[in-house]
């Protein structure tokens, strides 16, 4: 664009009308700098000639730059109404990917809770490499995602958790206390739900198991 300005401005120099007015500025600076009047009887009606065609130049450049500008937001605008329908995703496609994005998140949670990082600390009722972030993440994505598609965020998360119920063979049960947050963090889970994946005696335990192992290494 800046391109296209500049090959612009050079066609409007070359204009007869305009060749005048890009003479007018060194004749401005040579009236405001000589030291000796010239032509004193004509000196305020050149200088005053002058500053008017500097004035109506720049105004002239002022619209010529508004002109270039529209032309090339129409042409943006154009191009994107002919270009953008060709590339861009499908609804249903979209609500495809947000699906599979859920199933991701599902099947990579055994893998993140895996990680001697994931154990879950009472000090801070959280985990030390933070993956008790992402309950808030996952909550908040599904919600987004799906309000915008079909709505069917309860579904959705419903089978994150279903899906995840796979962590509970994972070490010491890293994930029970991520799925117990996914849960508090949701508007639309219940415990209810949760207990359908597992026993809530099982999430009991686990919690008092780090809580008494916190207060052993403490001691």
């Amino acid at each position: 664009y800046s391109r296209a300005f500049e090959k612009m401005f050079r066609q409007c120099l070359e204009l007869p009308s305009q060749s005048r007015y890009s003479i007018s500025f060194p004749i401005c600076t040579h009236f405001m700098s000589c030291t000796h009047e010239l032509c004193p009887e004509e000196r305020h009606h050149i200088g005053d000639r002058s500053l008017s065609l500097c004035n109506m130049f720049l105004d002239e450049m002022a619209k010529q730059a508004r002109n270039l500008i529209t032309d090339i937001c129409t042409e943006q605008c154009t191009l994107s109404d002919q270009l953008l329908p060709k590339h861009c995703i499908s609804p249903e496609e979209e609500y495809k990917i947000a699906c599979l994005l859920m199933v991701f998140v599902a099947v990579s949670l055994p893998t993140l809770a895996s990680n001697v990082m994931s154990q879950y600390s009472p000090a801070i009722e959280g985990h030390c490499n933070n993956i008790h972030c992402l309950a808030k993440a996952i909550n908040q994505i599904a919600a987004a995602l799906f309000t915008i598609h079909k709505g069917s965020i309860e579904d959705r998360l419903k089978f994150l958790a279903l899906a995840s119920s796979s962590l509970l063979t994972t070490t010491r049960n890293r994930s029970v206390y991520l799925l117990d947050m996914i849960v508090q963090e949701s508007p639309f889970l219940t415990m209810d739900l949760l207990e359908s994946c597992f026993p809530y005696v099982l999430l009991r335990n686990a919690y008092h198991a780090v809580y008494k192992q916190s207060v052993t290494s403490s001691a």
